[in-house]
């Protein structure tokens, strides 16, 4: 992926290098820029990972939370509500300073700053995850929960084998828009000192002092990245569809 991603954002810039505006510190055919290029991808493996990570984690959170908001019970409702906006109303980067600073002193253990920041997306994305699932939920017609329950399954095997996979090719659009959120996000992470792409170039600007050239390639970077996920998502989205046909 590292490969592919140096070469489209390469492409562009073979043509517009020069010494005057200062592209000569990510121009590929020149020795320098492309060590400065290769050092600002090091980070897209942390990115993706974390990304990925508190993805997984966010999505079965959510999911725990969104069953008690369909519950007959108010007490659950309530616990999903009063769960839902709480998370919700954290602006993320207060969220993850909280987590790696404030979290340690309460629990007395050190979780890493990979760690926080994948606690800390997790948390933020899961409040959003449980609306979700609630919503895709609530869109499967009420037949096919007499259906199942004609067939004697319980609750857990109702979700697990009937609900739950025609809910998740309804939210399959919006999960791919929260994992999406969750890639730009995760640069927020640089702030408590993640080895991301965020982090690559604001090192590198330190040193280069080419901020604009530097944080171009940046943002060609998560443009690429950000492009190839919402592709891979369209073509679950279409494979879910056909095999409806």
């Amino acid at each position: 992926m590292k490969r592919l991603i140096l070469l489209l954002i390469s492409l562009p810039l073979l043509s517009s290098c020069s010494d005057q505006w200062g592209w000569y510190v990510v121009d590929p055919t020149k020795k320098s820029g492309l060590a400065n290029l290769k050092f600002l991808l090091s980070g897209l493996e942390q990115t993706v990972l974390m990304s990925f990570t508190a993805i997984a984690i966010s999505m079965v959170v959510g999911l725990a939370v969104a069953l008690p908001g369909m519950s007959a019970s108010k007490g659950w409702r309530r616990f999903n509500r009063v769960y839902v906006e709480v998370v919700r109303a954290v602006p993320i980067l207060v969220l993850i300073l909280w987590v790696y600073y404030g979290l340690p002193q309460l629990m007395g253990i050190s979780i890493g700053v990979f760690g926080a920041g994948v606690l800390a997306l997790a948390l933020s994305d899961s409040a959003f995850q449980a609306e979700i699932f609630r919503a895709g939920i609530q869109s499967v017609s009420r037949g096919q929960y007499e259906a199942a329950h004609t067939l004697s399954l319980n609750y857990v095997d109702r979700m697990r084998f009937v609900i739950l996979p025609q809910a998740i090719k309804r939210i399959l659009p919006a999960l791919g828009n929260q994992f999406v959120y969750m890639l730009k996000m995760s640069s927020l992470v640089s702030v408590i000192g993640m080895q991301e792409l965020t982090r690559k170039a604001n090192e590198l600007v330190v040193t280069e002092y080419r901020p604009l050239e530097i944080y171009t390639i940046l943002v060609l970077e998560y443009l690429v990245l950000i492009l190839m996920v919402s592709g891979v998502f369209r073509w679950l989205e279409s494979r879910m569809q056909s095999d409806e046909r």
